[in-house]
């Protein structure tokens, strides 16, 4: 099994994940996922946008956009359990560290929370 290292981050004109090894930025269908996390990832990936355009003056909504951004990594994790995933935060020019997560089988409240269905 080859591990696939990603990064999710909000930069401009890219998909919201790109590969960490090779570079580039993978489409978010691509990977499987369902299709109420590519919406908003989607919709993640938009609101960064408006930041980037404003300058990135507003540090409430940068702070909103980087725990969304976290949000959306750990969901990346749980979905991807073989795959290493990071956050970068566009706004502040650092990687930002994922809180540890939890064995899987405490982790099925977490997606459905998200609205996602738990893999089999």
């Amino acid at each position: 099994m080859t591990m696939n290292y990603l990064t999710v981050d909000g930069m401009l004109s890219g998909t919201g994940i790109r590969d960490s090894v090779e570079g580039g930025y993978i489409a978010p269908q691509q990977l499987g996922l369902p299709d109420t996390l590519v919406e908003r990832i989607e919709k993640w990936v938009g609101r960064y946008e408006e930041a980037h355009y404003a300058g990135f003056n507003d540090n409430l909504e940068n702070e909103l956009l980087d725990q969304e951004g976290i949000e959306l990594s750990k969901l990346l994790q749980l979905l991807l359990p073989e795959a290493k995933i990071e956050y970068y935060s566009h706004a502040r020019s650092i990687k930002l560290q994922l809180p540890q997560l939890r064995p899987y089988g405490g982790l099925i409240p977490a997606l459905r929370k998200a609205g996602l269905d738990p893999p089999s």
